[in-house]
């Protein structure tokens, strides 16, 4: 008797204008993205607007303004985290960047996993209904306070998304942070006074700015380091 392996289900994109927008802005990112990795990306877009009804997981409605602010805005980063084998993503909300940085890490990297965390349990809860949904072997999802995660493993890169000033950022996760790790942090406008006040003993080695596809709006990475002694 011959078995066959079934796939996982995603519903149909609705808006082919959606999955043409994706799939140009994946072209002009650069980045390799299989049809089975965008049909996760239009998936989870649609999740997370039909949660979006219910619980306020994002202040935009519109299908292609979520596109382009945060599927898209999120993809323009996840290069930077290639080689990382364990990231967490603080204050994750509704899964930005840590869902779409695990759909896209499934084939670019397989060793890579991607732990979130977030105080709120209706954004949580959104997380573990997606990470089931979209068959995400990779991902982790907590729900606590970032200072006070009880986890005995550190991480090669922690990484946010519109969480908190840059001080709090780093002093309230550093304890989770591998010797030799880098905090990534996703901003707007470059934050030059919030990089001025970071904790002793951590300072910023590189700033990354980001062009997204069909957004004029600035976006940097700011990857964030411990001082050599």
């Amino acid at each position: 008797m011959t078995t066959t392996t079934s796939k996982p289900h995603f519903p149909p994109a609705t808006d082919e204008a959606l999955a043409h927008t994706l799939r140009e802005g994946v072209q002009a990112l650069g980045l390799q993205l299989s049809e089975a990795q965008q049909a996760k990306l239009l998936a989870y877009q649609a999740l997370m607007a039909k949660w979006n009804k219910v619980y306020n997981l994002t202040a935009l409605r519109e299908p292609a303004q979520m596109m382009t602010h945060h599927l898209l805005d999120s993809l323009a980063a996840v290069s930077a985290f290639a080689n990382a084998r364990q990231v967490l993503d603080v204050g994750a909300g509704g899964g930005l960047p840590g869902i779409v940085l695990a759909i896209w890490a499934e084939e670019a990297f397989p060793e890579m996993h991607v732990s979130m965390v977030d105080v709120v349990h209706k954004k949580t809860a959104f997380l573990t209904q997606a990470k089931a949904e979209l068959h995400l072997g990779n991902v982790s999802v907590y729900t606590d306070r970032v200072e006070n995660l009880p986890l005995k493993q550190h991480f090669d890169v922690i990484t946010s998304r519109a969480f908190a000033e840059l001080h709090d950022f780093v002093d309230w996760s550093q304890h989770l942070l591998a010797p030799g790790g880098q905090f990534i942090a996703l901003k707007g406008l470059l934050p030059e006074q919030e990089m001025d006040r970071l904790p002793e003993g951590w300072q910023v080695a590189r700033i990354t700015p980001l062009t997204v596809p069909g957004l004029s709006a600035s976006r940097h990475l700011i990857f964030i380091e411990r001082k050599s002694a």
